[in-house]
């Protein structure tokens, strides 16, 4: 994947939410601004793809008992 600017983590990493990750709308069957995951939660990086726009690195990450959830690189932090 050519990327506008070069990931911060890979997949399978161990990464940390460093805030409260609330629903933006990308999980319909979530209340809107729903906490999806807490800070601190510890978390597995799935997928990592690129913004269509912007170029920047989006990470899909897994966490216990808050499912997959879309993560940009300010809002985790390795484990």
């Amino acid at each position: 994947m050519d990327y506008s600017r070069t990931p911060k983590f890979r997949w399978g990493q161990r990464v940390v939410a460093g805030i409260d990750l609330f629903n933006d709308g990308s999980y319909p069957e979530r209340e809107a601004e729903a906490l999806l995951v807490e800070r601190g939660a510890t978390g597995e990086v799935v997928q990592v793809g690129q913004h269509e726009e912007s170029g920047v690195p989006v990470y899909m990450v897994e966490f216990p008992g808050g499912g997959v959830v879309g993560c940009m690189e300010e809002e985790i932090a390795p484990a």
